[in-house]
Parts: C-alpha cells; structure tokens; sequence
C-alpha cells in the first residue's frame, strides 16, 4: 500500500480490516470504509499540483485507494458544471449550476468513475474476474472497464430487466445471467457468489474502493 491510503476502517466501531475484497466488518459487522493518512495528504496535496494535471477524475489520486496508477477510465471524470437559469428560477435561487455527468467517459454515466476505481483495485488484488448486479448503468460501466482491462466479467440481472439496456453491456463481451427475482434478490445471489470465488464484485465485496470513485464528483465540485 501506499502511505497515503492505510486500509479499511469499520464505520460503526472503528475496527480496522486489511485492504482485501472485503466490505463488512467482521467484529460487528458494520459497514467498511477506506481509512486515509490525511497528514500526509495534507503535505502533499495542494490547490496548484491539482490544477497543473490533466483534466481527468485521476487529478485526485491522493484521494483515492489505490497503490498505483489506474488501470482503466483515464479519461473518467470532469464533466462539466451547466448552468441552469430557469430552474434556478422555478426553484427560487439566485444562480443553480448542474453537474452533467451524461458525458462521462466511457459509457455516459456516474458509474464509470465508481468502476474505474473498483475494477483497478480488483487488479492489484490479483482477482481473477470482476462482476455486479445491476439493472442497467453499472452493468455497462462495468462491462466496459473489464473489456479494457482484459478481465472476464459476470452481470447479474433480474430476469424482467428490458433488454434494451443489457446491450452495451453485451457489446462489451460481459457474461450475462438473468435472475429470477428483484434486484435485492439479485444483489443478495451476488454476495453469496462473492464469498465462495475470487471474483471482484464492485458493487459487493469492493465496495469501500468503488465508493471512493463517486466521492470525485465532490472534489471537482469544490
């Protein structure tokens, strides 16, 4: 690891976890969070560094838990801020600016950042393959992260999903399985999977990194 990212950090008692494919915490079963040295964050990081790097979610990778540079979604990220005056009116404020993350690279959604992070963790990890369960935007985030990085994929869907949105995800090569049931359901299956193979899901058991990634949309905001 790097000295900036320490590990994993229970969210309910403070227990700490290595920083494997791991979610959920082991002596209370809290929720795991990305724990950071932010003194040394804070000696290092500063206003003109950011700005002088290329525009891209990357910009920050202090601020994310990786141990080198990514491995996928270089150009994740950045989107630009709109600005939007008449439903600023509607809403009764000054000046409403919107973050368009419509045009995030490379599958036009929030997801790829979230991913982007996830799936390179999955690598140094030594993690054989990457899945989630999704419904939609994920599924092609991950789909699309996995393709780049050469690593097979898993998509769990519920079986009713319309199939309109399983085609970029498709496209990309994922291995597809519909699920009988409702996405909890299918997010639940995910889990179990997760706990019997090596199998990054970024939704489940790589979770504290692939919420790291969304945490960019703030920094770029700020």
């Amino acid at each position: 690891m790097s000295g900036l990212f320490a590990g994993l950090a229970c969210r309910e008692c403070g227990a700490l976890a290595p920083p494997g494919p791991v979610h959920v915490c082991e002596r209370c079963f809290g929720a795991l969070d990305v724990s950071y040295d932010y003194a040394a964050i804070g000696e290092r990081l500063t206003r003109a560094a950011i700005e002088a790097r290329p525009p891209s979610m990357w910009r920050y990778a202090e601020l994310l838990p990786l141990d080198g540079p990514p491995l996928v979604g270089r150009a994740a990220g950045m989107t630009p801020l709109v600005r939007a005056d008449r439903l600023a009116a509607r809403l009764g404020v000054g000046e409403l600016w919107i973050k368009n993350e419509g045009v995030c690279h490379p599958t036009l959604s929030f997801k790829d950042r979230l991913v982007a992070v996830a799936v390179t963790r999955a690598r140094e990890l030594g993690l054989g393959a990457v899945a989630c369960a999704s419904t939609g935007n994920l599924a092609n985030a991950t789909a699309a992260a996995a393709a780049a990085a050469g690593l097979p994929c898993l998509v769990l869907v519920p079986d009713d999903v319309e199939p309109a949105k399983m085609v970029a995800t498709s496209v990309y090569g994922a291995h597809l399985v519909p699920v009988r049931g409702t996405y909890d359901q299918v997010n639940r299956l995910a889990s179990e999977i997760a706990d019997r193979h090596p199998w990054g899901f970024v939704n489940v058991n790589l979770r504290p990194y692939y919420g790291e990634g969304g945490k960019t949309v703030g920094h770029e905001i700020a």
